[in-house]
């Protein structure tokens, strides 16, 4: 741990978001640039905390302390070296994970955690801005051939782990263009897609095939899939919604949310919708769900121009956290 005090001379920062009256018109990315002394400050705020309970709230194991520590020496590149030996994607994770690594933080009993999330996405973004998250390619490879069905996130993390230990991976997608959830799921204020493109097209120099439009079973036969390689890895994501079986539900204007914000990352494309197209434009929009989905359709909505946007949720109001900067002298 650099800087045994830091957690009690700084608070909680991130960088500001862009104004809601300027990024309403558009789907760039919410969040500000990278700001390189913020997340300083804030991997000093990492305590030596004896059992990072960090570790466990993630799901990947990142090696959160460590990492943390490297940033605040401005170590920049061993930063990196230590966050992609547990993940493959940081700037997937870093803009759309919710961090349970966060609300698992020691600091976060009493104060506001570690902003854990947004050192991660800076570590990643710092890496491809500097030029040494560079592909890697293993030194050895083995005769076998391996199938992976999905390119979504689990088909791309298998892909790359698959290619890492020497073996020859293809990787089918049915639509057009690969990534799954993250290409026609998650908005564009949330992921802008080149950051997918840039992460493709460094597996591609890694030895990582892809095959698009291609649905296994349908134009591609489950038996030569299985003549063709020695192993065949299944991560289809699920493409069937959850219904809401009550009174009016097949009424004209209800919707699934994949079909709606499905419909407006293929617009952002520049891709022509061959369904019929659904608007929240001048419409009062009612969202049913309140996770990471709703909100996405929220703010879809409200980009749309939708006269009025009502969100309901099962549980309750969240609370609201209100931070105070530490007033106090170090040692008191």
């Amino acid at each position: 741990m650099g800087k045994p005090t830091g957690f009690l001379e700084q608070d909680r920062e991130l960088p500001k978001k862009r104004d809601p009256k300027k990024r309403i018109n558009d789907y760039n990315e919410v969040d500000s640039a990278i700001d390189e002394s913020i997340t300083q400050k804030q991997a000093a705020r990492c305590m030596d905390c004896g059992i990072p309970f960090c570790h466990q709230g993630c799901p990947l194991g990142n090696i959160i302390p460590e990492f943390n520590d490297a940033v605040y020496q401005e170590n920049w590149k061993l930063a990196y070296e230590i966050l992609i030996s547990t993940n493959n994607f940081p700037e997937f994770t870093g803009r759309i994970c919710p961090a349970p690594c966060e609300a698992s933080c020691v600091l976060g009993i009493n104060k506001p955690a570690v902003a854990i999330e947004y050192i991660e996405k800076s570590i990643i973004e710092k890496a491809f801005a500097d030029g040494y998250a560079t592909p890697r390619i293993p030194s050895v490879r083995s005769d076998k051939k391996i199938a992976v069905v999905g390119s979504g996130p689990s088909g791309l993390a298998a892909a790359a782990q698959l290619n890492y230990a020497g073996h020859h991976v293809t990787v089918f997608e049915r639509a057009d263009e690969i990534g799954g959830l993250l290409r026609y799921g998650i908005p564009d204020f949330k992921l802008d897609k080149q950051i997918l493109d840039r992460r493709i097209n460094l597996m591609i120099k890694e030895g990582v095939k892809f095959q698009t439009n291609v649905n296994v079973g349908e134009t591609l036969s489950v038996d030569q899939l299985k003549e063709d390689f020695d192993a065949v890895l299944l991560c289809g994501g699920s493409t069937i919604p959850r219904d809401l079986p009550i009174p009016g539900r097949n009424l004209k204007g209800v919707y699934f949310a994949m079909d709606f914000l499905t419909q407006q990352n293929l617009r952002v494309a520049g891709k022509k919708v061959q369904i019929e197209e659904v608007w929240a434009t001048g419409k009062n929009v009612v969202v049913i769900g309140g996770g990471d989905t709703g909100s996405d359709c929220v703010g879809t909505s409200n980009r749309h121009g939708a006269k009025s946007v009502t969100q309901i949720e099962i549980l309750n109001k969240p609370q609201k956290i209100e931070t105070k900067p530490c007033r106090g002298q170090v040692g008191q």
